[in-house]
């Protein structure tokens, strides 16, 4: 708008134009210039403000869903027939599949270390699962490595865990303790009610620091959250009037039980589905409840996040934290095995990525990508200047999704992958299992006690030729690339007791 010395250069100007009011050619020129020169000013500068202030909004808020347990054949999207996800599909249509996406782990705790820290899980202290008893725990993570949330906060986000946590019971190892200024779910493992919320008798829900005792299935109360959270940034957008007043991009980690045991869907979602399908046996018809009430969920978040103009700007990852549990019905497509294993369908899980206006909507991509490279990836989207200038460089096995999610025919690069599991009982002995990929080359150990076995995966995908007795010199070479990962994992502690 023009100022009031402004208002009355333009008014002589108009004057100047009658008959009565005659100004010389030059002085009118004068005036021309003037004005000209003070529009072109104001446009410019509204113009810079502008392109700042787009750059700024640039920066998407980022919403990462991590399922539990969820197979890699368990959604619609990845060739499931006898269940629906339309609100996850969602994701893939309007986003980018990843058709070889893995979690870092073939269980629960070391791939959510991995996705926080960018690393592989032992490289942070959590090679297996963290569970309430000494006895049976198997991780610590390293309260000295840094984690999205706190790279993210730095970045000037708001940051929020809504869901399950599962990396830590007691401080320095809790959420807010991690970076997150929210944190709103289960504390623990696995919960043995989805009701009730107790694991051996113990409410591990909280809100921060403090316990809480909900009512309703953990489902829709986390998705209640997730649905809150949402709307209040959206409140703290509109009431940011303030002169300099920026609203804060925010990240939220929202982080399901589902469809982990115990399969307990609420009996109307049970009932729906026996009714819609009665083909499937009840084993299975659970599982497909439990995950389409979880769909049902996303969904919700989905309409919140468009209900408060929040959606275009909102990169949305869709995740699952490793593969499906084969006994209580799973499916992980024509994948080997399931959760527990160091198969492919131990390991490799649907990943569906969303950001209007940088990712081609129902692309797709064959590049190999891990979850502990979304923590990077992230990082590197949520600011202007380079990572490495706020958190030291990946090592060289940690990929930037960026180029393949910006352009789907970006060539996949080979590159290799480290897993490594520990574990209890008398199937493990507190002894670990592990798997190297390298390119098309997969070299495993699923038992402690079995021997290494190798696969192509390009020319075996199911996995089911082991072809270490023909190519002993294969064997032998990443063989020595996966000693020389787990001695890296050796140098962080993996255990530790309360003083």
């Amino acid at each position: 708008m023009l100022n009031n010395h402004q208002m009355h250069l333009a008014h002589l100007l108009v004057k100047s134009r009658s008959r009565k009011n005659r100004i010389e050619p030059q002085s009118v020129r004068n005036l021309f210039l003037v004005l000209f020169g003070i529009l072109f000013a104001q446009l410019h500068i509204g113009s810079a403000e502008t392109v700042l202030g787009s750059k700024e909004l640039q920066r998407p808020n980022i919403l990462v869903i991590m399922a539990d347990d969820l197979g890699y054949g368990d959604l619609s999207s990845y060739g499931a027939t006898d269940l629906e996800t339309p609100n996850i599909d969602h994701l893939a249509e309007s986003g980018m599949k990843w058709r070889r996406f893995y979690a870092n782990c073939p269980v629960c705790s070391p791939t959510r270390a991995a996705f926080l820290t960018g690393k592989f899980p032992d490289q942070v202290g959590v090679p297996g699962v963290i569970r309430t008893h000494d006895a049976d725990s198997w991780g610590y993570l390293d309260p000295n490595t840094p984690t999205l949330a706190d790279q993210l906060k730095k970045s000037n986000y708001t940051t929020a865990l809504i869901g399950k946590w599962h990396l830590g019971l007691t401080s320095p190892n809790r959420p807010n303790d991690r970076g997150f200024d929210l944190f709103k779910g289960w504390l623990g493992d696995m919960m043995d009610d989805y009701y009730t919320h107790q694991r051996h008798g113990i409410n591990y829900m909280r809100e921060n620091n403090s316990v809480i005792e909900p009512e309703g299935h953990a489902t829709d109360l986390f998705t209640d959250w997730a649905v809150k959270f949402i709307r209040d940034q959206a409140s703290a957008r509109s009431h940011s009037d303030q002169p300099g007043d920026k609203p804060k991009p925010f990240f939220l980690f929202l982080a399901y039980n589902a469809p982990h045991t115990p399969i307990q869907p609420p009996k109307s979602e049970l009932d729906r589905v026996k009714q819609s399908r009665p083909q499937l046996t009840d084993k299975r018809a659970k599982l497909v409840a439990l995950i389409e009430h979880m769909d049902q969920g996303v969904g919700r978040v989905l309409g919140a996040l468009k209900e408060s103009g929040l959606y275009e700007n909102t990169l949305v990852v869709f995740t699952s934290d490793n593969g499906g549990q084969i006994d209580v019905g799973a499916n992980n497509g024509p994948l080997r095995d399931g959760k527990q294993s160091m198969y492919e369908g131990g390991l490799r899980v649907p990943c569906l990525v969303r950001w209007p206006g940088k990712i081609e909507p129902g692309s797709m991509t064959d590049a190999v990508g891990i979850c502990s490279d979304l923590s990077w990836t992230l990082q590197r989207i949520a600011t202007e200047k380079n990572i490495d200038q706020l958190h030291p460089l990946p090592p060289p096995e940690a990929l930037d999704l960026l180029p393949f999610l910006m352009n789907p025919q970006t060539k996949p690069t080979e590159r290799t992958l480290y897993f490594c599991r520990r574990e209890g009982g008398l199937c493990y002995g507190g002894k670990t299992i592990e798997a190297l990929i390298q390119g098309s080359w997969k070299l495993l150990q699923n038992s402690p006690f079995a021997p290494l076995e190798l696969y192509h995966l390009e020319q075996d995908p199911e996995e089911t030729q082991d072809l270490s007795s023909s190519h002993p010199q294969k064997v032998a070479e990443l063989n020595l690339k996966l000693r020389k990962f787990i001695q890296e994992g050796g140098k962080t502690p993996w255990f530790h007791t309360e003083p």
